[in-house]
């Protein structure tokens, strides 16, 4: 599995129903796109959530990356830089997977990144990392980088109470694909 994601920042004016549209008019078409585990058309709205922007963050699950480039380098990817110009795409690699298909009825994501400190070794590091991230009882995918040396934590949720007092980012799913 594999993991992709852009954050296209919008203005904090921007009227989020137009994403909202969007996702509501095409949302469907990566339904059971090549590869794909699972999409989620997220967002966050400004003074939503504590959020302190507006986004629009599609987060995707690959099963491994042919789906991956055929999305990127087939025309797919086409529609973001149509739309919203060339964007950076996040790659992570899973390191946990702690989900079910139970994924599928959640209303939001909340993020939790972090870094990976410099060590002498990393032989302990996925038993480790369970230690510092928030203990949340929900299901969640931790990924990583290298070659930027952060982790990043979803969990996949439909009560925010469980999140209420941690520090993140917190998206509202509005379609997710499989």
């Amino acid at each position: 599995m594999i993991s992709s994601q852009y954050k296209i920042i919008l203005p904090s004016n921007y009227d989020m129903n137009i994403i909202k549209n969007r996702v509501k008019d095409n949302g469907y078409k990566t339904d059971g796109f090549y590869g794909l585990k699972f999409k989620f058309y997220l967002i966050t709205e400004k003074g939503v959530n504590n959020n302190i922007q507006n986004s629009y963050s599609p987060l995707y699950f690959w099963n491994d990356y042919e789906g991956l480039n055929k999305f990127l380098f087939e025309g797919f990817y086409d529609n973001i830089l149509d739309s919203f110009g060339w964007q950076s795409v996040n790659i992570g690699v899973p390191l946990v997977d702690e989900t079910t298909e139970k994924v599928k009825d959640t209303s939001f994501v909340f993020e939790v990144v972090g870094e990976i400190e410099p060590k002498e070794s990393l032989k302990n590091f996925k038993n480790n990392i369970k230690d510092k991230i928030p203990k949340i009882d929900t299901e969640y995918i931790i990924t990583y980088n290298p070659e930027k040396w952060r982790y990043h934590v979803y969990y996949f949720l439909n009560d925010l109470e469980k999140v209420k007092k941690e520090k993140g980012v917190i998206y509202t799913i509005l379609h997710i694909s499989h």
